[in-house]
């Protein structure tokens, strides 16, 4: 079955959705940002490309981003807000630098929030409704719906760092071999030190081996990214979910199901 058909088949199965669970009645498809472009359908063409440096030496993944490596890569703000309203300076700040090498790519966050908790035990339940750091990644790029299946992926990183993202039965999984956490946490500030391992479309949690499915990068290659911070403050449900890229119209919250309002990776040297 090709992607084209698999694609078909997802959008008739979810036909849009405004909540995470995965058992909510469907009530708006998921539309692409922009015109497609020449060659790559419906891409969020609103932010330039990032180019990404490669790293010089791998880095220790200690949350204290020390390595040298790290002068090359610029900062990048996670003030783009796709639920809840503007949170005030003193309520939330966020920023990202990325490296990369043949076996990851790192991700170097800084994230400043008056109020950090998790309160659900089971890391498995309501876990966007934690404090998390979530990460999205389209390996191809091909943009499309990924809600049940693994054309894309979006990583929530939670603070006793599990790894969840929703599987192909459309339930919740845990995806902790994916991805490497180093964390150091002052008070308010969490600087999260992170190594993601990139895996194809191909991947699938139930099979005994997806090792085929992981990608060596090469310079010259983009991906689909993304990067947000789910912000709760004490409430039943988080008050804020903000991220680095601008998503047109009214339901922004759109990147756990469609890769196509990801932004763009250029590996460089």
């Amino acid at each position: 079955m090709n992607r084209i058909l698999l694609i078909v088949l997802s959008l008739a199965t979810i036909f849009g959705c405004k909540s995470r669970s995965t058992t909510t009645t469907v009530t708006e498809t998921p539309s692409p940002t922009t015109a497609p472009s020449a060659g790559i359908p419906n891409i969020n063409e609103t932010f330039l490309p990032q180019s990404i440096a490669k790293a010089d030496k791998k880095p220790t993944l200690d949350g204290k981003g020390l390595e040298k490596s790290w002068s090359r890569a610029t900062w990048r703000n996670m003030d783009q807000v796709m639920v809840g309203e503007v949170p005030s300076k003193e309520d939330f700040q966020g920023r990202y630098k990325l490296l990369w090498d043949e076996d990851m790519i790192y991700i170097l966050a800084e994230i400043k929030d008056d109020i950090i908790i998790d309160t659900h035990a089971d890391g498995l339940d309501r876990y966007w409704d934690d404090d998390c750091l979530e990460i999205f990644i389209d390996e191809d790029r091909s943009g499309g719906i990924h809600q049940y299946n693994h054309n894309a992926f979006a990583y929530h990183l939670s603070l006793d760092d599990k790894v969840v993202d929703i599987g192909v039965d459309g339930k919740p999984q845990y995806f902790n071999k994916h991805v490497k956490i180093g964390k150091q946490r002052n008070k308010n500030m969490i600087v999260w030190e992170v190594g993601l391992r990139v895996y194809n479309d191909q991947y699938y949690e139930k099979s005994k081996d997806n090792e085929h499915c992981r990608v060596k990068l090469e310079k010259g290659k983009q991906i689909g990214f993304m990067v947000a911070y789910c912000d709760n403050d004490t409430s039943v449900e988080r008050e804020h979910f903000i991220g680095d890229i601008f998503i047109e119209g009214d339901d922004k919250d759109k990147g756990w199901i469609d890769a196509s309002v990801f932004g763009q990776l250029n590996l460089k040297e």
